[in-house]
């Protein structure tokens, strides 16, 4: 067995990596082999064409199975009560969705700074009030 490290150029035929359980076919001499983890094994075409169904097979069968593990260890984290931590002790404190902060509160008054009312704008604003009714 020939062994070749990633994204290396290869002659053409299949590799097969055994850390991700991936078969590629190179096609051309001189193209280059996926940048994956682990080493890539050259293998005959009969061993491709056995390969191949045995790992569709293999992902057919665990890809149901990861989602029952899945759902099983989350049934058991909410009954033991393991994860008591929510979202809502994550976010910022006080924090209500749909809450407006920056319309102000109900009567605070005027800092020193802040424009004063002129006799100018009391009169557009009376102006508006009688166009609004």
């Amino acid at each position: 067995m020939t062994k070749f490290e990633s994204n290396a150029a290869v002659k053409s035929g299949y590799y097969f990596n055994p850390v991700t359980l991936n078969c590629v076919p190179v096609q051309r001499d001189g193209e280059r082999l996926p940048n994956e983890k682990g080493s890539w094994i050259a293998i005959p075409t009969f061993a491709a064409i056995a390969i191949v169904p045995l790992l569709g097979s293999m992902f057919a069968v665990f890809l149901p199975a990861i989602g029952f593990i899945l759902t099983a260890h989350a049934l058991v984290v909410k009954v033991t009560g393991l994860g008591k931590v929510g979202a809502g002790e994550l976010m910022a404190p006080g924090y209500a969705p749909g809450m407006a902060h920056l319309t102000g509160k109900a009567g605070e008054e005027k800092k020193a700074g802040e424009a004063k009312a002129t006799p100018e704008l009391e009169k557009l604003a009376k102006e508006i009030e009688e166009k609004r009714k």
